[in-house]
């Protein structure tokens, strides 16, 4: 009876690309694969990774958080509560938090950079003009010398 009713005569296809726009359409490109430490489930993947470093890095964020925490609920206890001792404490804890944090940060770099040293020969630390140290310290014992010796008048 009406001709919409045949097979694909006239049917609009909702959702579905035609073939044209299939083959006009680029390839979706896939992610990479990125190595994580909970593949297996048991942080098999943490191994990689120094145990200095990762006892620094869980430390910081440790004191990283709590100060974060702290001076912002400080001052909010303080205001909204009206808690004057408590505020203030949690707002003294938390600024101690944020330099724990930067403490512990500097004292990695630190370790970081005396192992960086370490690995270093002698010659490369010449190379790079370390031997300029050396010399700056000889004006330097020249004038400690000559307090040590009496003026001739």
């Amino acid at each position: 009876m009406f001709s919409l009713d045949e097979d694909d005569e006239g049917e609009i296809s909702v959702g579905e690309s035609s073939d044209a726009e299939r083959e006009m359409t680029p390839d979706i490109p896939e992610a990479p694969s990125v190595k994580t430490f909970d593949d297996g489930g048991d942080f098999e993947g943490a191994s990689d990774v120094d145990q200095g470093t990762l006892r620094a890095f869980v430390v910081a964020v440790v004191y990283a958080n709590a100060a974060v925490l702290l001076v912002a609920l400080g001052p909010m206890v303080w205001f909204f509560e009206g808690w004057s001792r408590v505020g203030p404490a949690l707002l003294v804890v938390g600024l101690l938090a944020g330099v724990r944090t930067y403490q512990t940060y500097r004292s990695w770099r630190r370790s970081r950079d005396e192992a960086d040293e370490g690995d270093e020969s002698p010659s490369d630390r010449d190379a790079e003009g370390d031997t300029a140290d050396a010399d700056s310290d000889a004006p330097a014992d020249a004038a400690a010398g000559a307090d040590t010796e009496s003026p001739e008048a």
